[in-house]
């Protein structure tokens, strides 16, 4: 059986690769192979800039055919990597195996032992895995919740004036504005990409048990630190950690999945919401001609896009949770527990994305039944009781809690009428009177936010 849609096991790779498909650019064993691949030349480049004395005869003429290893990487590079692997038994050896014949192809045969330098394999995974973290996170991420956003915020400015029952305990409440509701979700979810944006891409640097060991003992009087710092910070455009043990410890990429998973929750509340708005008729959705709510009940148009996001970031979020608490805890000096974990860090980035790509498929279905909005404020006159007490305290009036506490908690509808009757069996002026019954439902929405 070959791998197809059909077949996959994971639905990343079958269902929703259209969806996900951009993905293996960072995260697939094709992208790791690569990121490794670049970090080593780039290390070798730099390696050659720190003024050792064996790679002096470099003057970069020939940095740019380096790079071209990695920028021009092809599959099949990659899988003669892995099938060196299955030799080595080690995929980092195996990319340096690889690298070495590259090398020769460009007459740097009296060089080859300066690829990989000093290094241990998580120096170059410490490093690769961050670098693709990073740039998904740009490059994919960031478009990605940034077109969400930015619905949201082209849907508060059209609803902006859409008074709206509001609900409390699922109660109705104090009136609000549809718009209003949407920006709540838009500040919540740009203060934490603010947060998300303040966590460093961290990346171990420092050989064997991070303390630069072979590259001292063979060049001591060279500044290893700053040149890893310079190499991770600046070359890398990342955040070297400073004392670490053969592994990254991880904490930042933790803190990064907890600030995904706290963006996806704000999502996942959301989407709820919209579903219930939908379920009060607040919304119809527009109908796709061939498509089919139920198999059996013809009427229906069932708001799959929000249940499907809910469904999704409901297990990255499960594994962001699981990549947070694993990842900073290794036995010693280290333990490869983190290794197989690491390879799953794009499944709940995908799932993430998946609900992305939802969520903004159902927005844009949205229909706005405002009759529905309407109804329900001119259905629950009762909400106006708040404003009334405010305004009757407001004149020194005594009570006014427990009057209308006495005229609205009661199994006994209020309406527009029980409540003018109210109004003019107080004893206020005229212009009081006048003052609260000019106030409904519909214009009982608080200032503009």
């Amino acid at each position: 059986m070959t791998l197809s849609s059909l077949t996959a096991v994971t639905p990343i790779d079958g269902r929703y690769y259209n969806n996900t498909k951009e993905l293996a650019n960072y995260f697939s064993e094709f992208a790791l192979i690569k990121y490794r691949v670049l970090v080593e030349v780039e290390y070798f480049i730099a390696l050659s800039e720190s003024g050792i004395p064996q790679l002096a005869h470099f003057d970069g003429s020939l940095n740019d055919k380096l790079r071209d290893i990695y920028r021009n990487f092809t599959e099949e590079n990659a899988q003669w990597i892995k099938d060196t692997e299955k030799v080595t038994n080690h995929d980092v050896k195996a990319v340096e195996y690889f690298l070495k014949n590259e090398f020769e192809k460009l007459g740097l045969t009296d060089s080859l032992e300066f690829i990989h330098f000093g290094l241990t394999s998580q120096d170059i995974n410490n490093t690769a895995i961050p670098l693709s973290w990073k740039e998904a996170i740009e490059q994919v991420y960031t478009p990605g919740i940034n077109e969400l956003v930015n619905e949201l915020k082209s849907l508060s400015t059209d609803w902006n004036d859409v008074s709206m029952l509001a609900r409390t305990h699922g109660q109705p409440a104090s009136p609000t504005r549809l718009g209003k509701e949407i920006k709540v979700f838009i500040e919540r979810i740009e203060r934490q990409l603010d947060l998300l944006a303040q966590v460093p891409y961290s990346a171990k640097f420092g050989g064997a048990t991070g303390n630069f060991n072979a590259h001292h003992v063979a060049y001591p009087a060279n500044d290893w630190v700053a040149f890893g710092n310079n190499f991770v910070n600046e070359k890398l455009g990342l955040n070297r950690s400073q004392t670490t043990t053969q592994i990254e410890h991880y904490d930042n990429f933790a803190a990064s999945c907890d600030s995904l998973k706290r963006i996806n929750n704000i999502i996942i509340d959301l989407c709820r919401d919209i579903w219930t708005y939908i379920s009060m008729d607040y919304f119809k959705q527009k109908i796709t001609a061939g498509q089919i709510g139920s198999s059996a009940m013809p009427h229906k148009v069932n708001p799959i896009d929000f249940e499907n996001a809910e469904g999704n970031l409901g297990i990255a979020n499960a594994i962001f949770e699981h990549l947070a608490a694993k990842l900073p805890i290794s036995r010693l000096q280290r333990d490869l527990t983190d290794s197989t974990v690491l390879r799953n860090i794009g499944v709940p980035f995908a799932h993430t994305l998946i609900a992305f790509k939802s969520t903004l498929r159902g927005l844009r279905k949205l229909i706005l039944n405002e009759s529905a909005f309407k109804a329900d404020l001119e259905n629950n006159w009762a909400v106006v009781a708040e404003a009334i007490q405010t305004i009757l305290r407001r004149e020194g009036y005594p009570k006014p809690y427990e009057a209308l506490k006495d005229l609205t908690r009661t199994n006994t509808h209020v309406t527009q009428a029980t409540i003018a009757e109210f109004v003019d069996n107080l004893s206020v002026s005229d212009e009081i009177k006048n003052e609260i019954k000019a106030i409904s439902p519909s214009n009982y929405t608080g200032v503009q936010l």
